[in-house]
């Protein structure tokens, strides 16, 4: 895998040329749906069929509009009838899941997301972190834990991202930024112009409260 390198000299960020996406596939934005709810979504497509039905009050008409599909098709993911019954693709299985994050405990995940964003929160991640400093000392990379509290305007940017569109590689370098200025040079006490270099991200994962 190939390595992400950050300079956060002055608190600047220098982007690679390449997507961020190759490294860090997905983990910010998993963390991010564990942290905004206090149960896990339903673990079945069958399942969260019922709940989508459910919310929409049991039209399948709604729910088909939601997925992109037409209303047959939902009816026949959910007919009584196993010889009617036919199972979605994987395609559907993954909008089905994408429909029951955005529609899950919306109250539970707008007081996690105020907290967070008055507060911080804590980021956790397991990466292998290199460091090249501007005299030409350097730190083999390896792997490290690293747990760090980051501020409600860490949470507010992030947020607003999100909420914009923002892509994984885009929320990675939010998170980037903040872990640089806080963590590797100390709310920029120390180690300025240090080149931080991360890979193989394993883990990525924030505590609200």
């Amino acid at each position: 895998m190939r390595e992400v390198t950050l300079r956060t000299a002055g608190g600047g960020l220098a982007l690679p040329d390449w997507p961020l996406e190759e490294a860090y596939v997905g983990q910010i934005e998993q963390g991010l749906e564990r942290a905004l709810r206090t149960r896990p979504i339903p673990s079945s497509t069958e399942s969260r069929l019922r709940f989508l039905l459910a919310t929409h009050q049991g039209s399948t008409r709604k729910v088909a509009t939601v997925l992109g599909v037409s209303q047959r098709t939902v009816q026949r993911w959910v007919s009584k009838r196993a010889e009617a019954r036919r199972p979605p693709g994987p395609l559907q299985v993954h909008a089905i899941k994408e429909a029951v994050l955005a529609r899950w405990q919306p109250r539970v995940r707008a007081r996690r997301r105020a907290q967070a964003e008055a507060e911080g929160f804590v980021f956790h991640t397991r990466a292998r972190f290199g460091f090249a400093a501007p005299a030409g000392s350097s730190d083999d990379p390896r792997v490290r834990w690293i747990a760090q509290d980051l501020p409600g305007e860490v949470a507010r940017e992030l947020f607003a991202a999100r909420d914009a569109g923002a892509d994984e590689q885009q929320q990675t370098v939010i998170l980037a930024r903040a872990l640089g200025h806080a963590y590797f040079r100390e709310w920029g006490r120390r180690a300025h112009g240090l080149h931080v270099a991360f890979s193989d991200v394993e883990f990525a994962d924030f505590s609200i409260g």
